[in-house]
């Protein structure tokens, strides 16, 4: 089932075009990998699906419902989340806190409801020691609080953006294993930009690969990787 798909979405900035004519679609229950080299777009193709900049042209449709326009916090509580490429977490608050403020935002639970969605969604992150200041946690445990807090919000489709950017590689293996689980187990559309290759290619069903906003190529990571032009543009010539 197709949970999110774009049709023609191009975005511009004054004379530069970010995104361009980038259509798509993610299915239920696919983790699609999103490469491509610095200032191809990726992140600003992410701004644009979940509503945090308007596109100049183009369609965005969710469940079949069109949410070209809508508002970002609109599309939250319909089932959109994401996560950040710059990692900020409120620093006023300790971990479980910080999970919480996804379903107090993005669904108005109440504080008790809240806390018992996190404490669920802490466990099974691997999270613990839940009353920590922030300042505390390792990256990787940073990292799963920032996917806890976005599941907090009950998503149908996530979007993980740079989310192993900094980690060791048992700690990048401890996250695909757990983006993996919750993927599988919540039926989530996923969507992963992502440099390191190795991680796309254990990580994803599918890939598309965008150049100066372009969509060139997308499918399978063996068959993406081996596509000339995403080599020229992306892998430098190695598969």
């Amino acid at each position: 089932m197709t949970k999110l798909e774009t049709a023609n979405l191009t975005r511009r900035f004054m004379g530069l075009v970010a995104v361009n004519n980038v259509s798509f679609k993610l299915e239920q229950g696919e983790i699609l990998g999103i490469i491509g080299p610095n200032g191809a777009g990726k992140t600003t193709f992410i701004n644009l699906v979940s509503g945090i900049i308007m596109p100049s042209e183009g369609t965005i449709t969710f469940n079949g419902r069109d949410i070209t326009y809508m508002p970002a916090h609109e599309r939250a509580r319909l089932g959109i989340a994401r996560t950040y490429q710059l990692i900020h977490p409120l620093e006023n608050l300790n971990l479980i806190e910080n999970v919480m403020i996804g379903s107090i935002f993005a669904k108005g639970s109440s504080l008790k409801e809240a806390r018992r969605k996190a404490e669920r969604l802490c466990e099974e992150m691997g999270l613990t020691n839940l009353e920590r200041d922030t300042a505390k946690l390792t990256i990787l445990e940073i990292k799963k609080m920032e996917i806890a807090r976005a599941l907090a919000n009950e998503p149908e489709v996530l979007f993980l953006d740079e989310v192993m950017a900094g980690l060791n590689s048992d700690e990048t293996k401890d996250l695909i294993a757990t983006v993996k689980k919750i993927a599988a187990e919540r039926k989530l559309a996923v969507g992963v930009v992502e440099h390191v290759m190795g991680v796309i290619r254990e990580l994803t069903n599918r890939v598309i690969v965008l150049e100066s906003g372009e969509l060139i190529a997308e499918g399978p990571y063996e068959e993406v990787s081996k596509n000339p032009r995403v080599i020229e543009a992306y892998l430098g010539g190695a598969a």
